[in-house]
């Protein structure tokens, strides 16, 4: 076998393992956490904890009924693109919830509910999309409103999420639908922190009339290294190129130091850089 062959393998066997793990992830947050204190933030596992609130039916169930049939409906509206991992992805989920189910809350608190489980769950479904997979339910829904909507992914989605939350305000009370919008906001922010990692870089655009001294006086003091980007002036017209430095956090503070002593006057634009690949930072 060769290595670049053996990479992939061990590439494939991770995504499985993110895929399986990310589930069980998440049915241990929907039940110690998001369940227990009427929680329902968004999803089919919100849907599932309404359901049961207004019928008592067994969530991992209700959870059965609509992935297995929303992910079929999404192979044949969609195409086959989905695949075994997302089918994997499907199947786990409710099972991980039904195995868990008897395991006692963390806590009984809405808040801390709200705001753990959206952590836990958003947790599990950042693996889950680490694993190049999905769990279904209604991610696939808001991609099938979309192609005969014409509403974008993310519209789709928050309409879906806001009627649930809508619905846990009717069928509990007010407070259970803020709670279900807090653990929304609290999951995506962490599926976001998973893919992207906490921001340890900045990118730096420097414009500058010295730019031989800051170029310099950047090699020198921090040792990175500077891309020069053309650019005109929007109103003159003129060559104003700009220099593009990425550093970590811990090296900005001197950064701004050199380009204060070098050229005060120096236009200077700061962004998060979440993942740098390359010499000096991770290996690609």
């Amino acid at each position: 076998m060769t290595y670049s062959s053996q990479t992939s393998l061990k590439n494939s066997v991770m995504e499985y393992v993110f895929v399986i793990v990310g589930a069980a992830i998440i049915a241990f947050g929907f039940n110690v956490f998001l369940f227990p204190n009427q929680v329902a933030s968004g999803g089919v596992s919100g849907i599932s904890t309404i359901l049961h609130g207004m019928f008592g039916w067994n969530a991992g169930i209700v959870q059965y009924a609509f992935n297995i049939p929303l992910f079929i409906a999404g192979v044949l509206v969609l195409g086959k693109k989905f695949g075994i991992k997302s089918f994997i992805g499907t199947i786990t989920l409710p099972f991980f919830v039904i195995l868990t189910e008897s395991w006692d809350p963390w806590t009984l608190n809405p808040l801390l509910g709200a705001i753990f489980g959206g952590i836990v769950v958003g947790l599990g479904i950042g693996l889950v999309f680490k694993g190049n997979a999905s769990t279904g339910g209604t991610d696939l829904l808001a991609q099938i409103i979309t192609k005969y909507t014409g509403l974008t992914l993310g519209t789709s989605v928050l309409l879906i999420d806001g009627l649930i939350a809508v619905s846990a305000a009717i069928v509990f009370d007010l407070e259970k639908g803020l709670y279900a919008l807090i653990g929304l906001y609290v999951t995506t922010k962490t599926i976001d922190i998973v893919q992207l990692g906490f921001s340890q870089s900045k990118m730096v655009y420097i414009i500058t009339q010295k730019e031989t001294d800051v170029r310099d006086a950047i090699y020198k003091e921090i040792n990175r290294g500077i891309t020069r980007l053309p650019a005109f002036g929007g109103y003159t017209g003129e060559e104003r190129p700009v220099l593009m430095v990425v550093v970590y956090q811990t090296e900005f503070t001197r950064l701004k130091q050199v380009l204060k002593t070098v050229d005060p006057q120096a236009f200077v634009i700061v962004s998060d850089a979440y993942e740098v690949l390359g010499e000096g930072f991770k290996k690609v």
